[in-house]
């Protein structure tokens, strides 16, 4: 990963409940999901498995892009996910060990 990146990433629960967010520092961003060190939708629902993400190179592409998914259906979306993750693993497992 380059430092210089932007994420736009899509995380999920176990009962795919999906969150859509964008973030400079896709490592500490999981890690703060799987914490649940902020409060509000991704700790309340358990929200800490990485499911897809894609790399830019500008904060402003990465916001567009996340704009423009957030406004696709939720079948869209699951559809974008189990194109690139079939099995919906943590991208991020491993990552913290």
């Amino acid at each position: 990963m380059n430092p210089r990146s932007f994420f736009l990433y899509f995380a999920a629960s176990l009962s795919r409940r999906l969150y859509v967010g964008v973030t400079n520092d896709l490592s500490r961003r999981m890690y703060e999901h799987k914490e649940k060190s902020l409060p509000g939708f991704t700790s309340r629902y358990n929200v800490s498995r990485l499911v897809y993400f894609e790399e830019f190179s500008d904060a402003i592409s990465a916001i567009e892009r996340e704009k423009q998914i957030k406004r696709w259906a939720r079948a869209k979306k699951i559809f974008l996910i189990e194109k690139n993750n079939p099995g919906w693993d943590d991208l991020s497992d491993g990552w913290y060990e």
